[in-house]
């Protein structure tokens, strides 16, 4: 397939939207030969964090001199970001060989009935991604689940190591509407024997879920605030974790207070790959954590005025955001916010909108956007300057304006919005 075939038939695939179930990846993995049995791998499951979680795993691996396979969603502007190996995009060429072979072989497999409907647009990226680990012999692969954990395509894996970040409101007509239904689809991530490693704090039902069923698989369960201990460091942004007579000092290459928890998984992870694949040093690890990048998450893309793009797309992610904002920022800023339909919106604008001298509403692009009307309608009153304005172009355009080139504007509410804030190139970047 060319890049418009490839386009097209992935454009098609998303009108089946959400398919929750392993049954349909088990068969076209096995119609292309079991690709993700040929490279180790890593998955990480989580409400937030888990992309932070692999970026930083990447480049832990990666300073230790591994090919590494990163398999990422969603995308922001181009789909082949989601596949990547050595940090380096998949070429389109590639991706678009990848998904006829594919294509062929599902379509061979609806013939002899072993599929018995079309596969899900995150389905066959995800075969694209094993395939094209396989065929470029990764030392390792580091997987971000797609969604909860137990029905993810990418669970179709057997790993050396799963780490699941946090619990969190989210996705929750999929996964459950309670903490502890969420962990127990995220929970079915973890493999008999395989180490888990838990960002969730102990106390909490989700963390018991977690736990029993670690227990319950034989599976090695690491906690990390279960004997350790997370503090600020003298110093900005930095952190010292210490656990089972371990200390690492760092200031992770990702902006926020909270990825202090988010490089202490990662560290509890590559400690468990250094026992059971191949050693790792302590400080390659932590020039790993602190070499990170992760596009869309505390981004900053422009000093004046200050610009943060941030997918903060549930009340976790905004109450993370809101932190970040009180550290870094002396005044109110302008707030820039769109989001889907099914996103609490009270919750994300009750944490955001205390922040704002003024707000404009979006609408993130495709039928899930919630209207700038629809938000307004949701959110508490705001009482500073409130702009409705569906087109993100124009969005940004007026923020720009109540900034005054000097106030900080914060683009957020969804990874989508800032996907399309970056396709637009409205900041040189």
């Amino acid at each position: 397939m060319n890049r418009a075939q490839s386009q097209a038939y992935l454009g098609h695939l998303q009108r089946f939207g959400i398919r929750l179930g392993l049954d349909a990846i088990r068969e076209i993995l096995a119609g292309l030969g079991n690709p993700q049995g040929r490279f180790p791998s890593v998955l990480v499951a989580g409400t937030n964090g888990k992309g932070s979680v692999c970026a930083m795993l990447d480049a832990i691996l990666a300073a230790h001199g591994f090919r590494v396979g990163l398999y990422t969603s969603p995308h922001l502007v181009r789909v082949e970001e989601r596949i990547q190996v050595g940090r380096q995009l998949i070429p389109a060429r590639s991706l678009g060989r990848l998904l006829g072979r594919i294509k062929e072989t599902n379509e061979a497999l609806l013939a002899a009935g072993r599929l018995t409907a079309e596969p899900t647009f995150f389905e066959v990226l995800t075969a694209a991604a094993f395939l094209y680990f396989a065929e470029r012999r990764v030392d390792i692969a580091v997987l971000e689940v797609g969604l909860g954990g137990r029905f993810d395509a990418t669970n179709a894996v057997r790993p050396l190591a799963t780490a699941i970040t946090s619990i969190g409101h989210d996705h929750q007509q999929y996964l459950g509407r309670t903490l502890s239904l969420i962990a127990a689809e995220k929970a079915g991530i973890i493999k008999p024997g395989v180490p888990v490693v838990c960002g969730v704090r102990p106390g909490s039902a989700a963390h018991a879920v977690i736990r029993r069923r670690a227990e319950e698989l034989d599976a090695p369960f690491i906690g990390v605030f279960d004997g350790g201990r997370l503090e600020a460091a003298p110093g900005r942004g930095r952190f010292v974790f210490r656990r089972a007579g371990r200390s690492y000092r760092f200031a992770p290459g990702l902006a926020g207070g909270h990825q202090g928890e988010n490089a202490a998984v990662a560290i509890l992870v590559a400690e468990e790959l250094g026992r059971s694949w191949r050693p790792l040093q302590k400080s390659r690890v932590i020039a790993g954590v602190e070499r990170a990048h992760w596009e869309g998450r505390l981004e900053s893309v422009s000093v004046r005025p200050p610009v943060i793009l941030d997918g903060a797309h549930n009340e976790e992610g905004a109450a993370a955001l809101a932190a970040h904002l009180r550290r870094t920022f002396k005044e109110r800023v302008v707030l820039v916010l769109g989001v889907l339909r099914d996103k609490d919106v009270r919750a994300l604008t009750r944490h955001l909108f205390p922040l704002a001298a003024a707000v404009v509403l979006t609408r993130v692009p495709g039928e899930r956007g919630a209207t700038p009307e629809e938000i307004a309608a949701l959110a508490p009153a705001f009482r500073g300057r409130l702009w409705l304005e569906p087109d993100p172009r124009r969005a940004v355009r007026l923020a720009r304006r109540e900034s005054g080139g000097r106030i900080p504007m914060i683009i957020t509410g969804s990874l989508f919005l800032v996907g399309e804030v970056k396709r637009l190139r409205l900041f040189p970047v």
